[in-house]
């Protein structure tokens, strides 16, 4: 199936790296405008330089997604370099590992203000902007993290039950509305938040982790990226307020 995405305007949070970056490539690639936004300016200008030097077209905005006013002006400057805004992918959040009697309220207070305050701040901003464009989508970035336990990592773990919460509730919200939302859940992905949460592939978690799936590999950004260019499509037009686990079969009972 061929998607495009031609004339149509895509914001992406956290696409410094990883995930998003591979993601932001994937749109231009496939003819959006992409609005490539994290806390790292050099880094985000230099996903912006690769989608032009492909002859893609891209813009950086600078935004911490736990900051209602950098996600609001994240906002207004998308619609101010391209008049409309189409998809979002709320990619943005943060690890943590340990256990629950080991987290600090600082460990706390960070990954929630990122992973579920971010969210939750970015839709807020996205779905006024959205429906000045007649509709869109939205792609929230769980994990396989909001389907199971996992032990030592309690904290990371609830942050992403608490953003497959949020997708379904707002879904239902806008589900009348031409807005679609759904969340993407990766399973073991091989990203730099892969490296600090387990300290690299060839580590004891890491080999740890690889022991776990099924298919006997880790997965790589791309495999995430093209199921989230298929959620934020027409392709998926009767898709919404679900979670869509690419994980290998991690998850499988």
């Amino acid at each position: 199936m061929n998607i495009t995405f031609k004339d149509k305007v895509v914001l992406i949070t956290g696409a410094t790296s990883g995930i998003g970056k591979v993601s932001a490539l994937a749109f231009a690639d496939s003819g959006a405008k992409v609005v490539v936004s994290g806390r790292r300016e050099s880094e985000g200008k230099a996903v912006v330089d690769e989608i032009k030097a492909a002859g893609g077209e891209a813009t950086f905005i600078r935004a911490d997604v736990a900051k209602e006013s950098d996600v609001e002006a994240l906002v207004a400057g998308t619609l101010a370099a391209y008049g409309r805004l189409d998809v979002a992918f709320n990619n943005a959040g943060v690890e943590l590992s340990g256990n629950t009697t080991d987290v600090s309220e600082a460990d706390y207070r960070r990954v929630f203000d990122i992973n579920v305050w971010g969210v939750l701040n970015s839709m807020k901003h996205e779905i006024p902007a959205l429906l000045k464009s007649g509709g869109g989508s939205i792609i929230n970035t769980s994990s396989v993290a909001g389907h199971i336990g996992m032990a030592g990592a309690s904290v990371y773990i609830a942050s992403k039950h608490a953003v497959e919460g949020l997708t379904k509730s707002t879904a239902l919200e806008v589900a009348k509305q031409g807005i679609r939302i759904n969340a993407i859940a990766p399973g073991t992905i091989v990203t730099d938040m892969l490296d600090r949460f387990a300290g690299g592939v060839d580590s004891e978690g890491g080999k740890y982790l690889l022991s776990l799936n099924p298919t006997g590999r880790l997965g790589q950004p791309h495999e995430i990226a093209q199921p989230v260019l298929w959620l934020a499509s027409d392709a998926a037009s009767f898709v919404t307020g679900q979670s869509i686990i690419v994980d290998g079969a991690l998850t499988v009972p």
